[in-house]
């Protein structure tokens, strides 16, 4: 579990470091927020084809793994990575489950869900990248949270997402605000705007790694931003390849490396938000729109800056922000009491 919780949180602070090394085959995003609600690059309809006790049938050929625990009011998990769902339940999960539904779930293209795209034979980067942020992009995640939306049949959604599923959350709160009950952000990553440099964890790694990792961290990062290469990986090896960033990310953050064993749950997804957030964009005005109360947990001792969490958090006109000591971006497992006490407070003070 440790190493999933390492990996899960490192690949997510590639992204900010797009404007910095650049992607030259595309300039602006193939997302934007609302293209769900129009129907754009949404392959399937948002009515979901069925459920199962381990599986939701969101699209043709496209199953969801979830897994729950406590019953009540249901909270939807959104795993962070991208692309790398939890094992089990979180520790504060259960100290939750008394009153609330906790509801993990594995976004499609990693973990245990479905995987569509097992390699790319055209050469044609753009209609590769086209592809996969149709298959596996930001549309087709916030499309499946709609999917689940429906079939958990609530008409509002409390929505938790920890590192990148913060903004995964906050997208889908963008699109479809009359479903939004309210939102809580994990350790968020600050992705609403890019470039951003003061959001940029590829230097913060950087410059915290000893010295002997240096030359190695140096090649990986150039061979990381080298997307014309990206799409001759298979899935399976796109997965080990990003997994591989959990090494340095864990010297980095000073905690005991990642245990070894299969690290290719991301596959393709980290490449496939890449290709939908481009090498630039600027969500900020359609975030600012969202209404719907929100809370922001940042961990004292995560090596993402306080500063950073912050700035996501004003981000928000109706949201509050709680600071956790002691805890690293992992909130939920290194201060579950305290995590626990600041969700059921928040939601407390909402009306149904």
């Amino acid at each position: 579990m440790r190493r999933i919780l390492v990996i899960g949180g490192a690949i997510v602070v590639a992204i900010a470091g797009l404007g910095v090394y650049g992607w030259h085959a595309m300039t602006g995003p193939m997302y934007q927020p609302g293209d769900v609600r129009a129907g754009k690059d949404v392959a399937s309809p948002l009515t979901p084809a069925g459920a199962s006790a381990e599986r939701w049938l969101v699209a043709p050929g496209i199953e969801l793994h979830h897994f729950e625990e406590g019953a009540g009011t249901p909270i939807l998990i959104v795993h962070g990575g991208p692309g790398f769902p939890p094992a089990r339940p979180w520790r504060a999960g259960a100290m939750l489950a008394r009153d609330y539904r906790l509801i993990y779930y594995h976004q499609r293209g990693c973990g245990l869900s479905s995987r569509p795209i097992q390699s790319f034979s055209g050469s044609n980067m753009y209609a590769n990248m086209q592809t996969l942020n149709r298959a596996l992009g930001l549309p087709a995640q916030v499309a499946d949270i709609e999917r689940i939306r429906r079939i958990l049949g609530v008409d509002k959604l409390i929505l938790l997402g920890h590192s990148f599923g913060a903004d995964l959350a906050a997208f889908y709160a963008a699109e479809f605000p009359e479903h939004v009950r309210a939102l809580i952000y994990v350790a968020p990553a600050d992705l609403a705007v890019l470039p951003n440099k003061d959001s940029d964890l590829l230097d913060l790694v950087r410059r915290r790694l000893p010295a002997e990792m240096q030359p190695e961290y140096a090649a990986y990062l150039a061979e990381y931003f080298n997307f014309g290469h990206a799409f001759q990986r298979s899935e399976a090896e796109s997965g080990m390849f990003y997994g591989r960033f959990a090494r340095f990310y864990g010297a980095a953050a000073g905690g005991p490396p990642p245990e070894t064993g299969d690290i290719s749950e991301a596959g393709y997804v980290p490449l496939a938000v890449y290709c939908s957030m481009g090498k630039h964009h600027d969500y900020s005005a359609a975030l600012r729109a969202i209404r719907a109360p929100s809370l922001v947990i940042h961990g004292s001792r995560d090596m993402q800056p306080e500063s950073v969490s912050r700035s996501f958090a004003a981000r928000f006109p109706n949201c509050k922000f709680a600071r956790i000591e002691g805890a690293t971006h992992f909130v939920f497992e290194d201060r579950p009491e305290e995590f626990a006490g600041q969700v059921r407070e928040f939601l407390g003070g909402i009306e149904p």
